[in-house]
């Protein structure tokens, strides 16, 4: 276990926090403790990354765009778009697949928000960069949330 001075697991903490969201938003039907609770999480994973000393902009581009998403889910527009303009901020230097993530996320923003030409636009840009994802299996995740929009 990888602990900070402090003697706090952040990194490990933030990976399970992040998991812990998955399965929330892989729930069917959610109570809203369990939406709240999701919000949260996805904050507490958030931030535990900021802790660890080594972070990455990978490892913030990860955490903003589960925010976004998480947001979105909610309904959450305006929210979803702030974080989705902070992924696509930290993923401006990553690999074709986080910056398309990243705009799979701003697009699915600006579907919440009912922009529908601009979410399209984006979504266009998320397809270009998966053209250049080399790795199969992270180009298949990408078309598959691409394909949910």
């Amino acid at each position: 276990m990888t602990k900070d001075q402090t003697g706090i697991p952040h990194k490990e903490l933030a990976v399970s926090c992040f998991n812990n969201v998955w399965r929330l938003l892989e729930k069917q039907h959610r109570t809203s403790e369990e939406n709240d609770q999701m919000i949260h999480v996805c904050h507490s994973s958030l931030w535990h990354w900021t802790q660890v000393p080594s972070h990455t902009n990978q490892n913030l581009s990860i955490g903003y765009w589960q925010l976004s998403r998480v947001y979105a889910v909610m309904g959450q527009g305006e929210n979803a778009l702030h974080y989705a303009k902070l992924c696509l901020t930290y993923s401006e230097e990553l690999d074709p697949f986080f910056i398309g993530c990243a705009h799979e996320a701003f697009s699915r923003s600006l579907r919440v928000l009912g922009q529908l030409e601009n979410a399209a636009s984006a979504k266009k840009l998320a397809y270009t960069y998966a053209k250049e994802i080399t790795d199969e299996n992270s180009k298949q995740i990408l078309l598959s949330d691409l394909e949910t929009l």
